[in-house]
């Protein structure tokens, strides 16, 4: 699936900071509940990743945490409300855990399975794609704020796989992805990366993105990236 020259070079696309509930394990899809102190610290630390970039579209769900995640980054006077991007409708699995689930529903998967009373594979699906088509319209950077099981299958369906693929892309909370293109194929650049700032003290890296010396992130292209 080849794109065109003017789609967006790059998708940043961030999972919120932690909550309560994804410290419970608790399904939480339109529940508007706040971040956690320890997932504004997290978060914040994304905001030197970001810092000096230049992004073309900011979308963010209406959902508090994602739009908190989005300001603590230093993007919210940008941002542009998306409902597309609010997370999965679990329907009558909103707020149990999944051991709570396959207590009365054993072999559940979400990917496959859907939520009753709430939605689909193929729902969240044409919701994403819907995002897709919007950030590859734009000529350049694009940021994307939203919630784990969302970002799962947009990133499934940024790479043309079914919306259930998603199940392969784990994603933890307060971490930065970035989707980009491969010789003109959509590729994934960086996936479930936490942020940190500079190393461990003693010059060695410590995992997840960092902010160069000059400003830009890491996941900017360098001299190394593929051709």
């Amino acid at each position: 699936m080849a794109v065109t020259a003017h789609a967006a070079r790059r998708v940043v696309a961030v999972r919120h900071g932690e909550t309560a509930w994804s410290v419970s394990g608790q399904h939480t899809g339109t529940t508007d509940i706040p971040l956690t102190d320890d997932g504004r610290r997290l978060a914040a630390r994304l905001r030197a990743v970001v810092a000096g970039e230049s992004f073309a579209l900011v979308l963010t769900s209406p959902l508090q945490r994602a739009r908190e995640t989005c300001a603590l980054c230093g993007l919210a006077d940008t941002a542009v409300i998306e409902p597309d991007l609010v997370e999965w409708n679990y329907g009558k699995y909103e707020g149990l855990t999944p051991a709570q689930i396959h207590a009365t529903a054993p072999g559940w998967l979400i990917f496959r399975d859907g939520c009753p009373g709430g939605e689909t594979p193929a729902e969240v699906g044409a919701r994403v794609d819907r995002v897709i088509a919007r950030a590859r319209a734009v000529d350049g950077d694009v940021a994307l704020f939203a919630h784990g099981h969302v970002l799962r299958v947009l990133v499934a369906r940024w790479l043309g796989l079914p919306p259930g693929a998603g199940q392969h892309f784990l994603l933890d909370t307060g971490t930065l992805n970035v989707l980009s293109y491969y010789r003109g194929l959509p590729a994934v650049k960086t996936w479930n990366a936490p942020a940190f700032v500079g190393g461990d003290g003693a010059g060695r890296s410590t995992g997840g993105v960092a902010s160069s010396p000059t400003g830009k992130a890491s996941w900017r292209p360098t001299s190394a990236s593929p051709r």
